[in-house]
């Protein structure tokens, strides 16, 4: 099952040349999960992957950069003929918000479900939930988690040859937790399977101040995605914004062990580079994506998540 993340905007809150209001695209195997929708987000997700029929979009809070690519984008989506309904979660008051906008959107072709999440409330998926917690922003504000299922450990063809199991049916019942017949009686999962191994997790801490239910919730994480608006410099100025300097999101990343971090929400103050570095004072495996570069996660018995550059010009 294919899991990776595609970063369709990266900018704070005014847009650059080289970076779009913050929006990220999550997709794993066949379904696609877009978080945040700035201004734009349309025209970044057509010069990237395509205007995808994206059925679920998570708002992180109320603030412009974050949901005024909401309207465009649902009204493209009627100009289309699409049918097919979308949902939108968020903090509660999403649905005045929703509302609000109503004038601007129109009549939609589809139907679009309104969903306002509670903290810490979980969405459960086909091998995986999202969850929602609360992080410290200057307004009430989400941060969201995919968690994938454990997975049955490792089959031992072999084993299971030997205690007269034939390959076909019964191996994907014992995958399955199911007890099967053997040469010599009843064969246990347990018997012919590894230990249990665990989903991936990736946490997204969209705008916040580096707080200890991020922590908590990224603990082992394979890909961290925080924002780092500001750097250590400005460090008073992020305490007052309610926002994470570099350095404070890496600190968090080593407390919490992730495997990766990539820094977002990155202000028109700095290039990019120079945040990187910051952070990589304190852990070494940060990236700063520019628009459209993607991290791979892969299963964590094969390999770490890998930083794909849309444009490798050295610079993220």
């Amino acid at each position: 099952m294919d899991l990776d993340v595609i970063f369709v905007g990266t900018a704070g809150s005014a847009p650059t040349a080289k970076r779009g209001l913050p929006a990220t695209l999550v997709r794993r195997g066949g379904d696609r999960l877009l978080f945040d929708c700035g201004e734009g987000t349309q025209r970044q997700l057509l010069r990237s992957v395509g205007l995808l029929e994206i059925e679920e979009i998570f708002i992180s809070h109320f603030h412009a950069d974050h949901f005024l690519g909401l309207p465009g984008l649902l009204k493209t989506f009627s100009l289309r003929g699409r049918e097919r309904p979308v949902s939108i979660y968020g903090p509660p008051r999403l649905g005045a918000l929703y509302d609000a906008m109503g004038p601007v959107m129109g009549r939609t072709s589809f139907d679009v479900r309104i969903v306002e999440l509670e903290p810490n409330q979980e969405l459960w998926r086909d091998g995986y939930r999202i969850a929602a917690f609360a992080v410290e922003h200057r307004v009430p504000a989400y941060g969201y988690a995919l968690l994938e299922d454990e997975r049955p450990g490792r089959f031992d063809e072999e084993r299971a040859r030997k205690l007269g199991v034939q390959p076909g049916p019964d191996y994907g019942r014992l995958q399955d937790g199911e007890t099967v017949e053997g040469a010599s009686g009843p064969v246990r999962p347990e018997q012919v399977l590894g230990a249990p191994r665990r989903g991936r997790r990736l946490v997204l801490a969209c705008d916040t101040e580096p707080c200890e239910m991020t922590a908590v919730v990224a603990h082992g994480a394979d890909l961290l995605v925080h924002e780092a608006t500001f750097s250590a410099e400005d460090e008073e100025r992020a305490r007052a914004t309610g926002h994470s300097t570099a350095r404070g999101a890496a600190e968090l990343a080593a407390k919490a062990e992730v495997t990766l971090l990539a820094l977002n929400h990155v202000s028109q103050r700095y290039a990019g580079p120079e945040l990187r570095d910051e952070a990589r004072g304190v852990f070494e495996k940060t990236i700063v994506p520019r628009d459209f570069d993607r991290v791979e996660i892969p299963f964590p018995e094969r390999s770490e998540p890998v930083h794909i550059r849309a444009q490798d010009d050295g610079n993220a």
